[in-house]
């Protein structure tokens, strides 16, 4: 009985001993890893992290057993491996700070805008979706990128500024067929079109990326490299998809199109980026 004693009493004073500095420091990691966990979640890096983890436990059973040649290898690799890491990874890093930092902007964003802007959001929606259904409706292969808190200037100047108003006849010339931009992104910085002919970054993610062809790539690319929303509209099939966090979400028609930018670009945050339920398909 003492020493159940003794353990009770020790766990007491552990618990009673805690602080507020303890309790900010647990938070305060949780979220780091939190964000790590959701960093390598569906990228490369959670496939690096498992073999990470299985050369570390490589290394334990080595120096454990006195393997000193493989010990003196393992040794090595971990010694340069952190640099190797940073310098193949550098882009997905680049990409998790950056989100990382546009939380608080995007508050603040939100906190800033009125009925004024909301109305005209969605009158540039309107125009957006109008547009979309009928390049559909043509088979006019087109993309779209909505840029969010994070700004898109690395993107758009590998095109053609235009600095216009959104509207539906100028979405539909820029990718008319005969058009010299229509093979690029076109990129919205509401309210205006910014720019067009513009090039994005291809999808990282190899197994969602297989099926899909050039366009969605690219939209699923600057999904993963921003908080941008992107339309993507097939040029085989007509069918309108949407990219948004590094998934993609098809077979859109115009009100279900409609409801889900407003719900991404007007409402409140607790809503923005509830869609309606769709699971990627096959292009």
């Amino acid at each position: 009985m003492s020493a159940v004693q003794e353990a009770l009493d020790f766990v007491v004073y552990q618990i009673s001993s805690i602080s507020i500095v303890d309790i900010l420091d647990i938070v305060l990691v949780s979220i780091i890893l939190y964000y790590i966990f959701k960093f390598i979640r569906d990228r490369r890096a959670g496939r690096l992290l498992i073999g990470v983890v299985f050369l570390i436990i490589i290394r334990l059973i080595s120096e454990a057993a006195g393997l000193v040649a493989m010990s003196f290898i393992l040794r090595d690799i971990f010694q340069v491996g952190l640099i190797a890491l940073l310098i193949v990874f550098q882009p997905e890093l680049r990409s998790m700070l950056e989100k990382v930092g546009a939380e608080p902007l995007r508050g603040l964003k939100l906190m800033g805008s009125d009925s004024k802007n909301a109305a005209e959001v969605d009158r540039i929606i309107e125009e957006i979706c109008t547009a979309t259904c009928a390049m559909s409706k043509d088979k006019t292969g087109a993309i779209m990128v909505i840029e969010g808190s994070e700004k898109l200037s690395d993107y758009t100047i590998s095109g053609t500024t235009i600095n216009a108003n959104v509207s539906s006849n100028l979405l539909r010339s820029i990718f008319f067929d005969k058009s010299p931009l229509h093979d690029g992104a076109v990129i919205i910085s509401l309210p205006n079109i910014q720019a067009a002919g513009c090039f994005l970054p291809l999808s990282a993610n190899e197994e969602q990326a297989k099926d899909f062809g050039a366009r969605h790539r690219a939209a699923l690319g600057i999904s993963e490299n921003s908080d941008a929303v992107v339309i993507v509209v097939s040029e085989e099939t007509g069918v309108i998809s949407l990219a948004k966090n590094a998934q993609m979400f098809r077979n859109y028609d115009h009100p279900t199109l409609r409801r889900a930018l407003a719900q991404m670009l007007i409402e409140t945050p607790g809503k923005r980026g509830r869609n309606r339920k769709a699971k990627p398909k096959n292009k």
